[in-house]
């Protein structure tokens, strides 16, 4: 269980102040980290021209390709796939995840695959693939990592989703692209407050006494609890760093934390994570993110 102190209430008021201010400025986004531009883990740049020919302009439209080309392992029943194919969802870059479609089939991207030579993914796989469609185009966009409040109720489970930068409305959408097609929720296509935690939210949330941390967790498993919400904002912390990290990695402290051997201090460096990303300010999550427990190792970008 978490502990209830003054200071952590101080951390969740800072992390709802900060979520109240959500609106972002482009300008900041676009300079300080750009998310229109491929990161290590959405380049294109090797996917032929006659691969991304056809593909829409519009970033909702973009996610809805996603789902004709990637398949989630839950829903493979029945079409007899080798053992094999299931590493498939290990695959880390978009470009693996593209250079997998156009093994499977030559047809370009836009085309949507019978679900047997769909890619075999999680909803990370559906998200990274999107990101790399719309930074393709020039369309800022971020994975989320957290949770879905909208599959089981009462219940958290660890999900990703599509966040892109509505200029027209001036916030992010938040887009459920592995779920467009389905009635999971109400708008899968522009997600409502609350619908969707990130994991920093969620931790917030759990800090203010809006939510019980036992409740978040991965749907099948026993792994549910603080240190599931613990991981899923430093991950989510990577992504806004554009280092979209498969669901599995662990890095850090994070394996300690899982472990239950963290403490206050750890803690205190989650409700730091959790207001940067709140206070969506690319400077302080890039600064944040430089931190040698935070970042990334060299060789899971690989």
């Amino acid at each position: 269980m978490l502990r209830s102190s003054h200071n952590a209430s101080s951390s969740a008021l800072i992390w709802l102040l900060a979520l109240s201010h959500r609106r972002a400025n482009v300008v900041n986004v676009t300079t300080t980290i750009d998310y229109a531009a491929a990161g290590p883990l959405t380049d294109l740049s090797d996917i032929g021209a006659e691969a991304l020919s056809g593909l829409p302009a519009d970033p909702v439209a973009l996610c809805a390709v996603v789902p004709g080309l990637v398949v989630h392992p839950l829903a493979t029943d029945g079409l007899g796939l080798a053992s094999e194919r299931f590493a498939e969802s290990q695959l880390r870059s978009a470009g693996s995840i593209a250079r997998r479609l156009l093994e499977l089939d030559r047809a370009p991207l836009v085309v949507p695959r019978d679900p047997g030579s769909r890619v075999v993914g999680t909803c990370r796989n559906f998200v990274v693939l999107s990101c790399a469609l719309l930074r393709w185009r020039g369309i800022p966009v971020r994975a989320r990592c957290g949770f879905g409040m909208y599959f089981q109720a009462g219940l958290g489970l660890d999900h990703w989703i599509t966040e892109y930068w509505s200029d027209q409305q001036e916030r992010w959408v938040r887009v459920d692209t592995q779920h467009l097609e389905n009635d999971f929720v109400a708008a899968p296509a522009d997600l409502r407050p609350g619908e969707f935690l990130t994991g920093g939210e969620a931790w917030g949330a759990v800090r203010a006494g809006t939510a019980d941390g036992q409740k978040f967790g991965v749907v099948g498993t026993e792994n549910f609890g603080p240190a599931e919400i613990r991981g899923n904002a430093v991950r989510d912390l990577a992504a806004l760093a554009k280092q979209e990290m498969l669901p599995w990695d662990e890095w850090g402290r994070m394996e300690e934390s899982y472990r239950g051997e963290t403490g206050a201090d750890y803690d205190a460096l989650v409700d730091e994570i959790a207001a940067a990303c709140a206070a969506d300010d690319p400077g302080a999550v890039a600064s944040l993110y430089d931190r040698e427990e935070l970042r990334v190792p060299a060789g899971l970008l690989c």
